[in-house]
């Protein structure tokens, strides 16, 4: 199983960034999906999740602005985000529970992309 992150890139503050992650390999089910983020000499942080009935979760310093989404047919999600400002710069790393034949779930994380918010 492979993620593949895509869309990240220089932004302006105020401006909009539409981050893409698609899991593909043998996959039998997918749990929960999610984005985190690591800015230089943080910690990595949980941005956005989404689980099994859309159910949707978000840090509070993006609540309002960003927005976890899923296409379970084609077994991605993705990230809008709106209203980006510097604080908001950090490589973005898709992540996901996936369920094998036998219903043992694994975590796995696609490689991260760079989202810079700078004027």
């Amino acid at each position: 199983v492979q993620l593949q992150a895509s869309g990240g890139g220089l932004v302006q503050p105020g401006g909009s960034l539409r981050l893409s992650c698609s899991a593909s390999g043998i996959i039998f089910s997918i749990n929960s999906m999610a984005w985190y983020r690591q800015a230089p000499g943080k910690q990595r942080e949980l941005v956005a999740n989404i689980r099994s009935g859309s159910r949707t979760s978000y840090a509070d310093s993006v609540k309002g602005r960003f927005t976890i989404s899923r296409d379970i047919d084609k077994n991605e999600v993705y990230l809008q985000m709106n209203n980006l400002t510097p604080e908001d710069t950090a490589v973005y790393y898709c992540n996901a529970d996936i369920g094998d034949a036998e219903r043992r779930f694994y975590i796995y994380w696609g490689q991260g992309t760079q989202v810079t918010v700078s004027s």
